[in-house]
């Protein structure tokens, strides 16, 4: 273990310009030279290493809710701590952050009602990205962000969901508002954005459940209204949050696999190539991808009991930071780790965490990457990045790597 400045979060994130230019070359040095090290700032510890992080995210005796970390753990107590008072603390967060047995029951009803329709969804996900790439003008240079990555896993969940179409603008405008509840660090103008969004979402998910429990159609809301008919321990508020959570979390993270996808792919034409020769590659592909470059940075647990990570001791109720990013490129578990090759033989990477707390979303990001950028590719098989020289433009949301803009050519 170590204390040393280099395992502060403040420095992987961001307002690092090292790291907003190169994660890397920041994380590389510090995982070599400690894979557990203590950020006292934030109150956590810093896991860097493959093993390690597996290890952390696979152990089921560890705990979500921030409000059972120690005192010291400043990070996680403080975005636990920023709930509306008043409000159970099942119908003000999602799954994402609550512990068993609420966890549990809220999760198995949801979990069951969204992987069927992610089986049978297939075709609903073909028709949103074939319209987005419809709309595309190929004879202009055009923002592949703007037209297609952002888009894309918007309109798919509202479909999944059973959105209206003449409610897709607000949907959009109100997706967009909520995942600035992910930046710890947000202004007073961006709070009063999510906030006004929240409400929007939250108003509007009641409204539907009510309409669903009159007049069920053939969507996911129907579905979890069903299931609660059969008895599934889930209230409305309960079930209004989570589905704003599935909302937020497929949205963010799959634009931002698919908009890193399709330019690793640009920058390595002899993996499009790949994929071209064969499309069976596309799930391998995704998977390259979200090891590569995957859209989340990190991921937080609170220990339950005493453990030892590393060979470091870690106590009851102290916080630990995986640290996604460096991890998946950990060269003591990927050969050529820092190497992009869509048919290489490699270990499970850790972009959807681990353990209990698996990504709910993991199958729908997993689809919809797969289809968009085969069919991307398809369409457009020599698409280009018109500046490929230039910084890239990445977004500035603290521990997630994704594309503001991508300018490319057909």
């Amino acid at each position: 273990m170590d204390d040393r400045p280099g395992a502060s979060l403040a420095a992987l994130t961001p307002m690092n310009p090292a790291y907003q230019h190169d994660p890397h070359a920041v994380l590389r040095p510090l995982r070599d030279a400690c894979p557990v090290a203590r950020d006292a700032q934030a109150g956590t510890f810093v896991v860097t290493g493959y093993a390690e992080a597996h290890r952390v995210l696979a152990n089921r005796r560890t705990w979500r809710d921030g409000a059972r970390a120690e005192e010291a753990a400043l990070l996680v107590r403080r975005q636990a701590a920023q709930l509306p008072p008043g409000v159970p603390r099942t119908e003000a967060v999602s799954i994402l952050t609550l512990d068993d047995p609420d966890h549990a029951r809220i999760r198995r009803p949801l979990q069951r009602a969204f992987y069927a329709r992610v089986k049978t969804c297939r075709a609903r996900v073909e028709q949103v990205i074939d319209a987005a790439l419809d709309a595309i003008d190929p004879t202009q240079p055009f923002d592949l962000m703007a037209a297609f990555c952002v888009p894309v896993p918007v309109d798919a969940i509202a479909s999944i969901l059973g959105v209206d179409n003449d409610r897709l603008t607000d949907f959009r405008d109100w997706s967009e508002g909520v995942i600035l509840g992910l930046n710890p660090f947000r202004s007073a103008e961006q709070t009063a954005t999510l906030e006004r969004c929240r409400a929007a979402l939250h108003d509007y998910f009641h409204d539907q459940i009510a309409r669903r429990r009159a007049a069920p159609q053939d969507d996911l809301i129907s579905d979890m209204v069903a299931l609660q008919a059969e008895g599934a321990a889930i209230n409305d508020a309960e079930l209004a949050i989570n589905l704003i959570a599935l909302l937020v979390g497929g949205n963010l993270t799959t634009t931002d696999l698919i908009g890193n996808g399709a330019r690793l792919l640009m920058l390595n034409p002899g993996e499009r190539d790949k994929l071209l020769a064969d499309p069976g590659l596309a799930p391998a592909l995704v998977e390259e991808v979200l090891r590569y470059e995957g859209p989340v940075d990190i991921t937080q647990r609170i220990m339950a009991e005493d453990a030892q990570v590393g060979g470091c001791p870690v106590r009851a109720t102290q916080a630990v930071t995986a640290i996604l990013r460096a991890a998946n490129r950990d060269p003591a578990v990927y050969t050529d780790a820092e190497a992009f090759v869509i048919d290489a033989k490699r270990a499970p990477h850790l972009s959807f965490g681990g353990g209990s707390h698996i990504c709910i979303g993991a199958p729908l990001a997993r689809l919809e990457g797969q289809v968009a950028l085969l069919k991307l590719f398809q369409r457009f098989p020599a698409l280009r990045i018109v500046a490929p020289d230039a910084e890239p433009k990445w977004r500035t949301l603290p521990f997630f790597r994704g594309l503001e803009e991508l300018v490319v050519q057909a």
